[in-house]
């Protein structure tokens, strides 16, 4: 601090991933701008924001293979105040690129680079789709909405304080309202931008409603000084007798719950779920996967920090919330899942279903936080790899006739082998069956530490609703092996960017599946 002031020193090395994809992003609307109207100029623009994720990426491996902690946009120590014990509180920092953030920016910059290659082939798609330009996509503006959401989902894992979180949570949810409704003149997806624009403006009112209580309740948005906070306050009004300390431990609690109410809403966790359905169907495919794995691990990225983070001294009182949370969203998802005629909408409710399983290890934090933690992360890792095959099949199966009906999936595996196979192992995976170890492995991971944390009646939730999961995963993957409707011989068009995502993902997951220890060690 010098003449009253703060002069904060920044550290480029540790926001160089984000930074890329601003870049990057900045890059595409010139040449989306300058460039001349031709048919390639669409693909120029697809291989520059590839080439962007590609670069970010390499950024998140060489940080991690490199080891250690880099911190930037820090408090001094000498703001911090005073801790319990007299002394100044340590420095606090906006940004940290830590294992944890390091693992969910791989995460979703890898997923990222899928939904590009998605997108690729539904742009090349949509401008042959019809008179008068309906159902195409602008590319420019297209890939440039896809970079600001990759940036604020890599931003938010890094995020240590409550603006830092909220910003960059709605940095990744902002864009995609547009991108779902970017292809003309489609109903569908207007239709499904305005209600999960509406819903997002919901959740955000009630994340922003719990933060403004949490920094009232601590005078602090740095999650370390905010958890410090609770702990010195809850030291203190251990004795002080009358409604005090009665008021302040009731707005802690009102807190605490519409801030997690909020991030539950951007999972679609229960009862916060109804969106993901319509929305996931009136989307185009690549913004569905873009929902189902980047969005959905930066919201769990979000909420994993504000508990473990801000709140772990409240760690009793927020996590029977989180197994009653999470039995109810995989029991939600399995069941609504299984009425499902339509693929999209399917692994819409399977998704919902997925992030029950995702939840559940946090329930056990205050007996094991490092394996609760741990055990959520590496199962998004898993559940990644896997449903992005999913969507990338659909997303190729969706260019035939009445492709989005399950039934168009008769037969698929010999009409097209290549895209069946994939398609079935994806399956097999997401309901935890040999071939499939990498679900299987995921599951081991999550049952064994609610079993270790002592809540047998989640583990049996859990088991019931894996069973339950059996049930569409393989009714879907017997269709994909059925003899072909008579008269139809329809093979799936090959399309290349689609077809190297397909490769890509099933790749990944074969290595998880053979070597499951090389997400185990990333995530602890």
């Amino acid at each position: 601090m010098t003449g009253g002031g703060v002069i904060q020193s920044i550290d480029y090395a540790a926001v160089a991933a984000p930074l890329v994809l601003a870049l990057v992003a900045g890059l595409v609307l010139l040449l989306d701008a300058f460039l001349p109207a031709r048919p390639g100029g669409a693909r120029v623009l697809g291989l520059v924001t590839l080439g962007g994720m590609v670069a970010a990426l390499a950024v998140v491996v060489v940080q991690a293979a490199g080891g250690g902690t880099r911190r930037t946009f820090c408090v001094p120590a000498s703001l911090g105040g005073a801790s319990a014990t007299g002394r100044a509180a340590p420095a606090s920092c906006s940004f940290v690129a830590d294992r944890f953030s390091l693992v969910i920016a791989a995460v979703v910059l890898a997923a990222g680079v899928v939904v590009v290659l998605l997108s690729m082939t539904e742009i090349a798609a949509g401008r042959n789709a019809g008179p008068a330009g309906r159902g195409r996509i602008p590319a420019g503006e297209w890939y440039f909405l896809l970079l600001a959401t990759l940036t604020g989902a890599v931003l938010l894992p890094a995020s240590r304080d409550l603006i830092m979180l909220v910003v960059s949570l709605e940095l990744v949810s902002l864009p995609v309202f547009a991108l779902t409704a970017l292809r003309r003149h489609d109903g569908r997806a207007a239709e499904a931008a305005l209600k999960l624009f509406l819903v997002s403006v919901v959740s955000t009112a009630v994340t922003l409603f719990g933060v403004s209580l949490l920094y009232g309740v601590t005078g602090s948005v740095h999650l370390d000084r905010i958890d410090a906070a609770l702990r010195t306050a809850g030291d203190m009004t251990r004795g002080i007798a009358g409604s005090a300390a009665g008021d302040m431990a009731r707005v802690t609690v009102v807190a605490i719950v519409l801030v997690a109410a909020g991030f539950a809403f951007k999972i679609a966790a229960v009862p916060f779920h109804f969106w993901a359905g319509d929305v996931y169907r009136g989307a185009p495919v690549p913004v569905a996967a873009l929902l189902s794995v980047v969005s959905k691990a930066s919201g769990f990225a979000g909420l994993i920090l504000l508990l473990t983070y801000a709140l772990p001294g409240k760690a009793a009182l927020w996590a029977p919330g989180v197994a009653v949370v999470a039995a109810l969203t995989m029991t939600a998802g399995n069941v609504l899942a299984m009425r499902q005629r339509g693929a999209v909408r399917l692994l819409a409710w399977s998704s919902v279903a997925q992030s029950g399983y995702i939840l559940a290890p946090l329930a056990v934090y205050a007996v094991a936080p490092r394996a609760a933690v741990g055990a959520s992360v590496a199962y998004l890792v898993f559940y990644a790899a896997m449903n992005l095959i999913a969507f990338a099949v659909v997303l190729l199966v969706a260019r035939l006739p009445e492709g989005q009906d399950l039934e168009a999936y008769r037969g698929l595996a010999l009409r097209s082998p290549a895209a069946g196979l994939s398609l079935a192992f994806a399956l097999v995976c997401l309901a935890g069956l040999p071939p499939g170890l990498a679900g299987l492995f995921a599951k081991i991971v999550v049952f064994r530490a609610v079993v270790d944390g002592g809540l047998g009646w989640l583990a049996l939730v859990m088991a019931a609703n894996t069973v339950a999961g059996l049930y569409y995963y393989i009714a879907w993957t017997a269709r994909l092996f059925a003899p072909p409707a008579a008269g139809e011989s329809r093979t799936v068009p090959t399309r290349a960017a689609a077809g190297v995502a397909v490769a890509v993902t099933v790749a990944v997951t074969v290595v998880f599946s053979v070597a499951p220890q090389v997400v185990l060690s990333v995530s602890g």
